[in-house]
């Protein structure tokens, strides 16, 4: 999770949906309120921490914090080096997860198919939006942290694509390759903020409207197949804070055609094997899942 959630275009979200343990980490998050401290307080903190699911949150965060700390100059290089072959990579990975989460629907109604079809609107909708340029002041970066975790936990919505729209992506990435403790601690602080107070949103709806809700997620994800499309065309450049260019608008071509504009190889071949990396890691998380259930 913590690696996906590095690539704009990618939510740990995905990762969670589809190796089976989305809804346990979305009831664990809404366990986290005040009721929890009293609960501490209380009933000593054995009780405190079987209420909370509190192994499968340190496990689950741990990983994910060590991911990102460890992976924020891994993946940098390979989008600077291998953008083709990273997003190849994830493409295949979220049309297998389509594949197999529609299958797990057994019963497809017009409100479902209207849920799929809503989902994969606001997704399209979402990476097709022109990014922006907020300042890397502590309060705003606090509340591009608030807003990005939301994402963050909703498959086929990335929470850095929503950063990289608000102009916060490198400012974080910056944060994290440098240490500055006051960026990071006000991202952090906002994410907290975020997670506690959407988690209780998308559990109530995850409960009350499950097929529903799985649907929209589903169309999350085939929306986001618009962003992970590996070859673009440039329309427009921007100049980031580094004074390097960097993409602004673009849009998807066929391989041929990538190689015809820009006069670089597709890499095809190389692309559809990462491409059927990504489908078969699929189908070995949905096998764990299942052992694990």
């Amino acid at each position: 999770m913590g690696a996906a959630d590095m690539v704009p275009g990618v939510s740990g979200g995905t990762i969670a949906f589809i190796s089976g343990i989305y809804d346990r980490l979305i009831d664990a998050l809404k366990t986290l309120t005040p009721f929890a401290l009293k609960v501490l307080f209380q009933q000593g903190f054995l009780a405190f921490w079987y209420h909370i699911d509190g192994r499968f949150l340190l496990t689950l965060f741990s990983g994910v914090i060590l991911s990102v700390l460890s992976f924020a100059r891994v993946i940098s290089f390979s989008l600077d080096s291998y953008p083709i072959l990273v997003w190849s990579f994830f493409f295949g990975l979220v049309v297998a997860s389509v594949i197999y989460l529609i299958s797990q629907i057994t019963r497809w109604r017009w409100k479902e198919v209207l849920a799929l079809g809503i989902g994969s609107l606001i997704a399209l909708a979402l990476t097709s939006l022109r990014p922006v340029e907020l300042t890397n002041e502590w309060w705003m970066v606090m509340s591009a942290g608030a807003v990005a975790i939301c994402a963050m936990i909703l498959p086929g919505i990335s929470g850095s694509f929503i950063l990289l729209l608000m102009g916060m992506y490198s400012v974080i990435i910056d944060a994290l390759e440098s240490l500055d403790v006051l960026l990071l601690s006000s991202f952090t602080l906002g994410c907290l903020l975020g997670l506690l107070a959407f988690s209780h949103i998308l559990s109530w709806l995850m409960h009350r409207y499950h097929t529903i809700m799985y649907s929209v997620l589903i169309g999350f994800l085939v929306g986001s197949l618009n962003l992970l499309w590996p070859w673009k065309q440039t329309l427009e450049l921007a100049v980031d804070r580094h004074g390097e260019y960097v993409p602004l608008v673009q849009t998807n071509v066929l391989p041929h055609v990538y190689t015809d504009l820009t006069g670089e190889t597709s890499m095809l071949m190389w692309s559809l094997l990462c491409a059927l990396f990504g489908l078969v890691l699929v189908l070995l998380l949905e096998r764990i899942g299942n052992k694990r259930h």
